[in-house]
């Protein structure tokens, strides 16, 4: 009998799921309900949808996780999910995928902020004058959450000619060379000319960044935040812009999603605000497809999936 998978990706992605070697038998899911294939699929394929995020209170279904053997999710994060998709035997992430799109935001937003040619641009005679533009090289670039997204980063901002410091989690060593580790995440924030939030989402996580943290920064730093908005205390933030404990805030991603329509991160004269783009989703698609796919051939062949997910840690 052949693996049955339940895939709330498009069809394409499915059909070619349909295509691999050990001919599994692929379900398309509607996003209406997802977790009520799990009992007719052994494994389920899911993506942080709108159906997921609007139930993250749901109460366990009396049948979760029913016939599944593991559960695969193409995002990184899974904290927008509820807390018993965990209660699965396996569950993985899409780890890695979009790493490399992730920081050629940050990139360009620490260039944005450190090279503002648009403020500089000469439009008339009148508007052709000197301004000072900042530096990227000799500057430093401090990352929380060293992990795939953060090593990328820190890959780019070395080889600018940038500092890169850096704090994780877990007690391993870097795999770039040149960062600096440093135990306590204070001292991140006090070196960073550009502090990149990179750390998962989780209960341990949530406003983390708050004005203890913040009033550390340097004077006129740049904050950047492609994690989740939950790891920042907003409200802080604001202080900390309006102080001038920090000079800028280059967000991708906030709590909730989109924010009310009054909120005031919307307007910030020293907030750039994107709507969750940075990992460019359509274009990482096919690295995502040969993750999975792969990762699915594993599993076919009897061996644990890689990307698995601490059901402890919560990422």
């Amino acid at each position: 009998m052949s693996l049955v998978i339940a895939s709330q990706f498009e069809p394409g992605f499915n059909d070619g799921l349909r295509a691999l070697p050990f001919e599994p038998t692929v379900i398309d899911l509607s996003d209406e309900r997802p977790w009520e294939a799990a009992n007719d699929a052994d494994i389920l394929l899911v993506r942080p949808s709108l159906a997921w995020r609007e139930n993250r209170g749901l109460a366990r279904p009396a049948s979760w996780p029913g016939r599944l053997r593991w559960i695969y999710s193409g995002s990184v994060g899974v904290d927008f999910y509820p807390q018993w998709l965990l209660d699965a035997p396996l569950v993985s992430c899409g780890r890695g995928v979009a790493s490399e799109e992730i920081a050629d935001y940050v990139i360009s937003a620490i260039y944005h902020y450190a090279k503002d040619l648009e403020a500089v641009r000469a439009r008339s005679l009148a508007e052709w004058r000197q301004a000072p533009l900042g530096r990227v090289a000799g500057s430093t670039v401090g990352i929380i959450g060293l992990g795939a997204i953060g090593e990328a980063v820190a890959r780019r901002a070395l080889a600018l000619g940038a500092r890169v410091t850096a704090t994780r989690r877990r007690p391993l060593p870097s795999g770039v060379d040149g960062v600096e580790l440093l135990d306590d995440l204070r001292g991140v924030v006090a070196s960073a000319d550009h502090l990149i939030l990179a750390l998962p989402a989780t209960t341990a996580t949530r406003n983390l960044i708050d004005d203890e943290l913040l009033a550390l920064a340097k004077p006129g730093a740049h904050l950047i935040n492609i994690a989740r908005g939950s790891v920042i205390d907003q409200e802080a933030l604001i202080r900390a812009l309006d102080a001038g404990h920090l000079g800028f805030a280059t967000l991708d991603v906030t709590e909730p999603e989109p924010l009310p329509a009054d909120h005031p991160l919307w307007t910030h004269p020293k907030v750039r605000l994107t709507p969750h783009v940075s990992s460019n989703y359509t274009l990482v698609r096919d690295a995502l497809f040969e993750k999975v796919a792969a990762n699915l051939d594993r599993f076919a062949r009897g061996e644990v999936p890689l990307d698995l997910v601490d059901r402890q840690a919560g990422y």
